[in-house]
């Protein structure tokens, strides 16, 4: 494990995806000394072995930032090693084995992500990085492995979530329809996500939830107060502008098709779920969420 001395502050953002995570960490990546880096956790399939496109826009091994950082932390990225990686996580990092996530091959998994973080921060000279990963398995992983992480516990109307998985989007890196789930599956793994991500809290590890909600609707107040709850210095925000937002290009190894937007973004709610869900969908979703749904502050009409 990479000395807790030494080691950079890591910001893992967590719950179940279309909740606004990438938005959240585009943002918070354009403060100073913080690294962005994506979906680390599906680096070692979509990045080293099927060479997808970092969020600047290069292939995987063409990155390079990312090619520093894997002569950093292990002297290259090889197949043999993410395969490796991916056999540890199918062991120990998965959220239906929260109770035993204290696996004997807990330390070598969660030192291969230390490794990355590190070099991460080497690579820009920075402080703190970003992990997007949302897998609230993973955050397990890394506050039991003794990792310096701080959670973020990123929440969105359960509903709002359900319409964004019906929807068929297009992966900009191949083309492919993003994976597509029904409502049910939805509020399911909504509830399943926030729930382990309630259990660490409780476990004692340091969790800040934040509505993406509250996000869109006052973004400097929410990051400025985000920010500092972290234990991060305040900054001036001088890439937010009421509720527009200029991001700049960062090196993000997986995760939503924002990740490789840059230039002017304007944060505005997407409320179509409201007319497109069907209410026996919204209906079977707020049954299915409740009361986590009512715990985070989402009524009838989701606010």
């Amino acid at each position: 494990m990479t000395d807790r001395s030494t080691a950079p502050r890591v910001i893992f953002l967590g719950g179940l995806g279309r909740s606004g995570t990438t938005l959240l960490e585009r943002l918070l990546g354009e403060l100073p000394g913080v690294v962005p880096l994506g979906e680390v956790v599906h680096l070692w399939e979509r990045g080293v072995l099927a060479g997808e496109p970092c969020g600047c826009g290069r292939a995987f091994a063409a990155c390079a930032f990312w090619q520093e950082v894997g002569e950093r932390a292990f002297g290259g990225w090889t197949p043999t090693l993410a395969r490796r990686i991916l056999t540890l996580r199918h062991r120990v990092d998965r959220t239906r084995r929260l109770a035993r996530i204290a696996h004997a091959d807990l330390p070598e998994y969660v030192r291969a992500y230390s490794r990355i973080y590190q070099a991460a921060a080497e690579t820009r000279s920075a402080a703190t990085v970003v992990d997007s990963s949302k897998h609230a398995s993973l955050a397990h992983c890394l506050v039991r492995a003794g990792v310096d992480v701080r959670v973020v516990q990123v929440v969105r109307e359960p509903r709002a979530v359900a319409h964004s998985w019906r929807k068929t989007v297009a992966r900009p890196e191949d083309g492919r329809p993003m994976t597509r789930w029904g409502p049910a599956r939805t509020a399911v793994h909504w509830t399943a996500q926030n729930l382990a991500l309630e259990l660490l809290a409780a476990r004692g590890a340091r969790v800040v939830r934040v509505r993406y909600e509250d996000l869109l609707a006052a973004p400097h107040d929410t990051l400025t107060d985000l920010v500092s709850e972290l234990g991060l210095p305040v900054p001036r925000l001088p890439f937010l502008h009421g509720t527009t937002a200029y991001l700049t290009t960062v090196h993000t190894a997986s995760g939503n098709p924002m990740r490789f937007t840059a230039g002017r973004v304007e944060l505005a709610r997407d409320d179509a779920w409201l007319r497109a869900l069907p209410r026996c969908h919204q209906g079977l979703v707020s049954a299915l969420t409740w009361p986590l749904r009512v715990r985070y502050g989402y009524g009838r009409a989701g606010v």
